[in-house]
């Protein structure tokens, strides 16, 4: 140990006594401090933003300085190791070496122990714009850095010892330079090589060096990446060792491959074994733990028990979302996965490919004179796909029946028996599944699904419709990521005059009845209250004959008139009630709404009475404001002219509940049912409103949460992030760009200068 000490700091002399290693320093330092001060004037004028010390060092997607500058670290290296090993050999001072009575690989762990203390300046060159951000941000994330660091310091690592052997490899300092230059230019870039292919996929992935530190950049430490870090840098030690010593000591060419041979072998064993999904160890270090599952994904991988889960992956090779799920997608794909995979080893991920017409595509095809076979060789072209490798029409239709799916890329998952699909949603930025999506989809594995069951009698509105006024985004729309048959419900309808209300479902809804119902169905639905069915009524103003015979049972009533709001931007018709007490007794997850009186918005809503001495447990959940409503009574024009309160014509202002829940134990659960004076507050107009700022997304999830007792939609919450204020001022922000423009730079130089000039005296 002592001679490989005294090795290292001859060699760390050398080192810090060459203007390239300084001038280096500097050029790092300048290339990153030109991005990190200026980001500087934008945070000081928005003062910050969520998961800060993410987006300014380890997130792709924003400023990143770590990540991005782990694609140009390759290019400081090979001017460091160039004369590591070339030096001796051109200078003779080899032989000595070799007949000195120091072992080669002390010589060899000498020098890289040099190179290991000076990748440790360099990740501390880095670490003077994570101080300068913690000195800025209150409650930096500490723990998520210092892994991205060790991260780079890996990475740098595994190219000193790459550089280290090609400098053994030649006597010429140059020839050194450029080679291990190009070497570490393939490793960077071979990772984008035939990922078309399965095995020339997974062999240039483990070759290709930077993607392994990008995942340990986000803050997840894990003990595949950090050994495969280790294995290579050990593995082209090793290398040079048995370089030198071949030169040293004359072997046949046969013994010479096989000791390579039996290097890689063993290094590849090593990083091959501790990829095996049960040997990796992990250690999420982000302060709020965003590399992990959530509690709840956790609790439902476990109840899943040792079975195994089956993924299969469908592509349509002719559908749009084709180019984002290619087979040369497969890493990010497998990568989507591995968070399940931590906690399930025994996922079992597969891919079908095949190509089938879309709904409406041949339809389409008729009116421009086309067919779908010119359209599958024209795609074919395009993408150039080699139609043996995909299924064809009739293939995949015996396997599986994918047209209610829209032939778009979806996943089927099956767990003993039971199989449920996982879709995608291919006109957002990212069309994968995310975690409540994933975990709706596996709870449906394991419990029967909560059922929405919609009444379809007297002309109501419909789940399946896209209409202004009908509920399919909300409700049915597959590729809609927050459509409720995206978070783990079932639809189904029901005609009450014909047909039986099904048993076991979560809720009846009746959304807008027009027409009054025969005695038959209100026997049918009076029969499903009673039993303890849960129920949801929507009515709207003017239908109260229709919809007042369906609460009689209810102790609720929905009263004559319709409210109205005085307003100076919309119209009088648009009631803005506020979120009520009642609503976070209903769900603790409106609280934020309440507590900042969030409201929604309602178009021609009817205010609601009921008995507080009724059969039900009664809370509003929507109350108007006192002030600026009222109930208008008789018939009235919203845009004849300004309305008033007309107390003569029996208007009645004050503040009125829109919405109410009512409650009572029977048949050992609690009956839960719902009644509004509107059913617009959840239609596909009203979450769509982009010129107000409204609850109505958030209270119609709830409510139909509340129907299934919490079991839907997964609730995947995370707290929020800490790191999201900086403590910028202008003045702060020219402090910051004149010491990291002038300041440390300039003191590199001149404490570089300094060694330079004292060592040209000496």
């Amino acid at each position: 140990m002592k001679k490989i000490i005294q090795i290292a700091r001859l060699e760390l002399s050398l080192l810090f006594y060459s203007p390239i290693a300084w001038l280096l320093m500097i050029i790092l330092f300048m290339q990153v401090s030109l991005s990190f001060t200026g980001i500087m004037p934008d945070l000081e004028r928005t003062k910050g933003g969520p998961f800060l010390t993410s987006s300014l060092f380890t997130s792709p997607d924003n400023l990143g300085l770590l990540v991005h500058i782990l694609n140009s670290l390759y290019l400081y290296i090979p001017l460091i190791t160039m004369g590591i090993i070339s030096r001796e050999t051109s200078s003779g001072s080899i032989k000595l070496l070799y007949s000195s009575p120091v072992k080669l690989s002390h010589v060899v762990y000498g020098k890289f122990a040099a190179m290991l203390t000076y990748n440790l300046v360099i990740i501390g060159v880095l670490s003077l714009f994570v101080i300068g951000a913690a000195l800025m941000i209150p409650h930096f994330d500490y723990p998520h850095i210092l892994v991205a660091l060790f991260a780079a310091y890996l990475l740098i690592n595994a190219y000193a010892a790459i550089g280290i052997f090609v400098s053994s490899l030649t006597s010429y300092q140059a020839v050194a330079a450029i080679s291990t230059f190009v070497v570490l230019a393939f490793m960077n870039y071979i990772g984008t090589v035939g990922q078309d292919m399965d095995f020339v996929r997974d062999l240039t992935f483990s070759l290709s060096m930077p993607s392994r530190a990008e995942r340990m950049m986000a803050g997840l430490l894990n003990t595949r990446d950090v050994i495969y870090y280790l294995a290579i840098t050990g593995m082209f030690l090793a290398f040079t060792i048995t370089k030198l010593e071949m030169e040293r000591v004359l072997k046949s060419t046969f013994k010479q491959v096989g000791r390579y041979a039996l290097i890689t072998v063993v290094a590849l064993s090593i990083t091959y074994i501790s990829s095996r999904q049960p040997m990796i160890g992990y250690y999420d270090a982000t302060a709020t733990k965003t590399n992990t599952l959530t509690k709840a994904s956790q609790e439902l991988l476990k109840k899943l028990g040792d079975g195994p889960i089956e993924m299969t992956e469908y592509v349509n090779g002719i559908e749009d979302s084709y180019n984002r799920a290619s087979p040369s997608d497969r890493i990010a794909d497998i990568a989507r996965w591995e968070p399940y995979l931590r906690f399930k080893p025994n996922i079992n991920l597969k891919w079908v490919y095949y190509y089938d017409s879309i709904p409406g595509m041949t339809e389409n095809l008729i009116k421009y004179n086309s067919t779908f076979n010119k359209y599958v060789v024209f795609m074919s072209n395009a993408n150039q796909l080699d139609l043996d490798k995909f299924l064809t029409p009739k293939e995949i239709h015996k396997q599986i029946d994918l047209r209610e799916e829209g032939a778009r890329t979806v996943m089927q998952l099956k767990y003993k028996g039971k199989a449920t699909f996982l879709r995608t949603f291919p006109y957002e930025r990212n069309m994968w599944p995310k975690e409540a999506e994933t975990g709706a989809a596996l709870k449906r594995l394991l419990v029967t699904p909560p059922k929405i069951v919609f009444a379809t009698d007297g002309y109501q509105r419909s789940m399946d419709k896209l209409g202004d006024r009908d509920y399919k985004k909300l409700l049915n729309e597959k590729i809609t990521r927050g459509s409720l048959i995206n978070q783990g419900f079932d639809m189904d309808s029901v005609s009450l005059e014909n047909g039986q209300i099904p048993k076991d479902i979560s809720a009846l809804v009746i959304a807008d009845p027009k027409v009054a119902f025969s005695a038959s169905a209100l026997t049918k639905l009076r029969k499903y209250v009673t039993e303890g069915g849960n129920l949801m009524i929507a009515g709207e103003p003017g239908k109260q004959s229709v919809v007042n015979p369906l609460l009689d049972s209810l102790g609720v009533k929905m009263l004559n008139g319709t409210l109205v709001q005085k307003s100076r931007e919309y119209s009088y018709g648009l009631v803005t009630p506020q979120v009520a007490a009642g609503a976070v007794a209903m769900s603790p997850s409106l609280q934020l709404f309440y507590a900042y009186q969030w409201v929604v918005s309602m178009p021609d809503a009817a205010a609601l009475s009921y008995d507080p001495k009724g059969p039900f447990d009664v809370h509003p959940i929507l109350m108007t404001d006192a002030q600026t409503s009222w109930l208008k009574k008789g018939k009235f024009t919203l845009d004849s002219a300004a309305l008033t309160v007309e107390a003569k014509n029996g208007d009645e202002q004050g503040s009125f509940p829109t919405a109410l829940t009512l409650t009572r134990k029977i048949n050992n659960k609690e009956q839960r049912i719902l009644v509004s004076g509107d059913a617009d507050f959840f239609s596909n107009m009203e979450l769509a409103r982009a010129n107000m700022r409204t609850a109505n997304s958030g209270l119609a999830v709830s409510i139909f949460s509340w129907f299934a007792y919490g079991e839907f939609p997964v609730d995947v919450s995370r707290p929020e992030s800490k790191d999201n204020t900086i403590k910028l001022t202008k003045p702060r922000v020219k402090i910051i760009q004149v010491v990291y423009y002038g300041v440390i730079p300039g003191t590199l130089f001149l404490i570089g200068m300094i060694l330079l000039i004292r060592r040209k005296r000496k």
